[in-house]
């Protein structure tokens, strides 16, 4: 019997490198995104919060969690209903809820214009109710203001990148009032960190780490 299975082995490895390959063809690269126009910066230190969606939120919250001047980055759920905020119940598609994550960060330290520079730069904004291999509406593309200051910074921002053509299609990235956010699962939150060998991450999220080193390195922390 063991004999058998080992000469099944390359198949398999065969199998799931080809499947590898198949996403990361599908996989756009990093859009070089330019400096925005409009931006604030505050003297004083404090604490702001923005959610940010852009795909599934394990490689949205690993870029953040490495990004500095971020003080917390929190894997979850906005867009819905309380009752409806668990990942099994998200998954159907019809919960409003889009997998989001919650940055808290000090405005001192980063801007909002450089939060939504890192934010472009790790997504496809073009695509709409998905992002690479995932499908649904609860990955689409959205900001979640918590301050007028920040809505102006984002729609600012879109109309500066549709005008610029960065992306060959039109900016779908929805920008809407945070009325509440929901942490995702324990075993969520994270989860890149822990789980740097699967595919998924190593094709779709490693990347994205990459990227912000790459693109942004006075951004970037250990």
């Amino acid at each position: 019997m063991t004999s058998r299975l080992l000469r099944y082995v390359p198949l398999l490895l065969l199998a799931s490198l080809a499947l590898g390959l198949f996403y990361a063809t599908r996989a756009p690269a990093a859009a070089t995104v330019p400096v925005p126009s409009l931006d604030a910066m505050h003297t004083a230190p404090g604490q702001q919060v923005i959610v940010l969606a852009g795909g599934c939120f394990w490689g949205i919250q690993a870029v953040f969690l490495h990004t500095k001047g971020v003080t917390h980055a929190v894997a979850g759920y906005s867009g819905g209903t309380a009752e409806t905020a668990n990942y099994e119940t998200v998954s159907g598609h019809g919960t409003g809820h889009a997998e989001s994550v919650q940055v808290t960060f000090d405005p001192s330290k980063i801007t909002v214009g450089q939060l939504l520079q890192v934010y472009f730069a790790s997504h496809d904004p073009t695509e709409l109710n998905r992002q690479g291999p995932d499908s649904g509406p609860q990955y689409r593309s959205s900001i979640f203001f918590s301050t007028p200051e920040q809505e102006k910074i984002a729609k600012s921002y879109i109309a500066q990148l549709n005008a610029a053509h960065v992306y060959h299609d039109p900016i779908v990235t929805e920008v809407v009032p945070l009325k509440s956010f929901y942490p995702a699962e324990g075993y969520h939150q994270n989860y890149l960190a822990s789980h740097m060998d699967q595919p998924y991450i190593a094709i779709n999220d490693l990347p994205k780490l990459a990227n912000l080193k790459t693109q942004f390195p006075a951004l970037y922390k250990n």
